[in-house]
């Protein structure tokens, strides 16, 4: 029953009201979304440069997100019912949040999206490192992983921006997984968030993403070029 009142909240309130919303006060350039399975379990893993990600990415997604969000949104009086209402998951950031880890991974064995920003908080315009979290669950579930790209975002500010349309793009990459063992490692969960970091950055334009060295790889180049 629950479950039941969660998913009725998200789409008569939270995915409508954002839809409508977003129609105003943004323009928007979406790719790929014939990439998006329309069925089975599936993470979302997103780059984060602002606090409307989440809201447009729920806003012009065709399945219900269960988003991962900061134990401190659902600390604010007002909002943090609306988060909870909506079924979201808090999380403590930086430290072994396990309840939230099986919560996700209920979240994947009802076949439902798990949304998650693998930075772990907003990177301001470029795409930084990766947390664990997001490859850990995908390793210790078996889920496909669906690279999401969105920019624009970063030039936003409220209230300011409610008056004039934002122009913000998005890139659906393709869904890969990532390989299960017995016994997830360390070093595993290391290679397979570099992983989804590089599938993220591949989507998105040069400018936003960084090497190793400082540069942007030819690779990276073409690639994000090509899609943007």
């Amino acid at each position: 029953m629950k479950s039941f009142l969660q998913t009725a909240f998200y789409w008569l309130n939270a995915r409508t009201w954002t839809w409508l919303a977003l129609r105003i006060v943004t323009s928007r350039d979406i790719q790929g979304v014939e990439n998006i399975p329309r069925s089975g379990p599936l993470i979302v893993t997103s780059n984060h440069f602002s606090v409307g990600d989440p809201p447009i990415l729920t806003g012009v997604f065709p399945r219900r997100i269960v988003w991962m969000a900061k134990q401190e949104l659902f600390d604010i009086p007002i909002f943090g019912l609306l988060y909870y209402m909506a079924g979201f998951i808090p999380v403590r950031r930086f430290e072994g949040d396990l309840r939230a880890l099986r919560r996700s991974q209920d979240v994947l064995r009802r076949s439902m999206v798990l949304g998650m920003f693998p930075e772990g908080t907003r990177s301001g315009g470029r795409l930084g490192a990766g947390e664990p979290g997001s490859a850990l669950v995908a390793m210790r579930t078996g889920s496909p992983i669906l690279p999401v790209a969105i920019w624009g975002t970063e030039h936003a500010r409220l209230p300011r921006d409610l008056f004039r349309r934002t122009r913000v793009s998005i890139r659906y990459g393709k869904p890969f997984k990532l390989p299960q063992g017995r016994k997830v490692t360390k070093a595993e969960v290391a290679s397979g968030t570099a992983e989804i970091m590089r599938r993220i950055g591949e989507l998105l334009p040069p400018r936003y993403v960084d090497s190793e060295d400082g540069s942007q790889s030819d690779h990276q180049t073409a690639a994000a070029e090509g899609r943007s």
